[in-house]
């Protein structure tokens, strides 16, 4: 009598780690299970350089969804992002979205500025202005070999 009793501790403990493993693995690697309290909003850059699928969504400096897929459209010429957003985020007809890099050469993400005139962008509405991520490298270098001009001082 005294096995079984081992043996079911032992189960019930191996259930109880398989759980939290489970539960961990959703929580750090931000895989979404249900996906009720969000909705999909589509954007199109001229340049996507260094953003990836996972990178954050802010709006007033606080994260609000994530970027789910990047894509072509061959049509357009253009790059797409589809955004994951809270249910409880409002993004606007005339929102702006703009890719930013946080510090001097860290990870891209998405700022969206959500507008305020017209109606809330529904869920698969896609933002029409967008602004692609200054490339630091080129503005440095344009600076380095001399082709940013400088402003002379005007002559008396």
């Amino acid at each position: 009598m005294k096995k079984y009793t081992m043996e079911t501790a032992v189960g019930v403990f191996v259930m109880i780690g398989l759980l939290c493993v489970g539960y961990l693995t959703v929580q750090l690697g931000r895989i979404p299970i249900l996906e009720g309290d969000t909705y999909r909003l589509n954007a199109r850059f001229t340049s996507v350089s260094g953003l990836k699928t996972g990178s954050a969504v802010n709006m007033f400096g606080i994260e609000v969804g994530r970027v789910d897929r990047l894509g072509m459209d061959q049509q357009s010429q253009q790059a797409t992002v589809e955004l994951i957003i809270r249910k409880d985020v409002k993004v606007y007809e005339d929102a702006i979205a703009s890719i930013k890099t946080e510090g001097l050469i860290g990870d891209k993400f998405i700022s969206i500025d959500p507008g305020g005139a017209g109606e809330p962008l529904p869920s698969g509405g896609t933002i029409i202005q967008t602004q692609p991520a200054v490339d630091v490298a080129d503005v440095i270098g344009k600076y380095a070999f001399g082709d940013v001009k400088k402003e002379e001082p005007a002559k008396k």
